[in-house]
């Protein structure tokens, strides 16, 4: 079976998107290699030849960096150049909260509904000019 210069170009990509996301994923949370070598059990030279691209990453291995950085295994799949982890992750949602206690589930919903007001406000306070958000982080200004 042999494949064509489309298909070889493609899978190149698709590898190179995933080695990038990988690595900004990793440099984002302020992981150094040999950290998350410790942690995955994956070398080091291993995590640094993934993330140039000279190195195929496996299934199992793809799983164990997706948990250490506490992101879905189906981000750092995506073929879309604008994926956003947060979608991944809500596609994931529902499936995490059918196991959750009642008053687990009320938390969740006020923490939403926290995250929601956050949000309107945030989005009023840009609609006046002479105003200023405040910060939402508990720092003073």
């Amino acid at each position: 079976m042999t494949t064509t210069p489309e298909a070889a170009s493609a899978r190149a990509s698709e590898s190179s998107l995933l080695c990038e996301r990988l690595r900004q994923v990793r440099e984002y949370l302020n992981f150094s290699q040999q950290w998350v070598s410790e942690r995955t059990g994956i070398p080091r030279s291993a995590i640094s030849e993934i993330e140039r691209g000279a190195r195929r990453v496996d299934s199992l291995e793809l799983k164990k960096l997706a948990r250490l950085y506490r992101y879905p295994v189906s981000y750092f799949l995506d073929e879309d150049l604008g994926a956003i982890p947060a979608e991944h992750a809500m596609a994931g949602l529902p499936r995490r909260l059918t196991n959750l206690k009642p008053e687990d589930l009320n938390q969740v919903m006020k923490f939403a509904q926290f995250l929601e007001l956050a949000y309107q406000a945030d989005t009023e306070a840009d609609g006046e000019d002479d105003h200023s958000a405040p910060d939402r982080r508990g720092a003073s200004s």
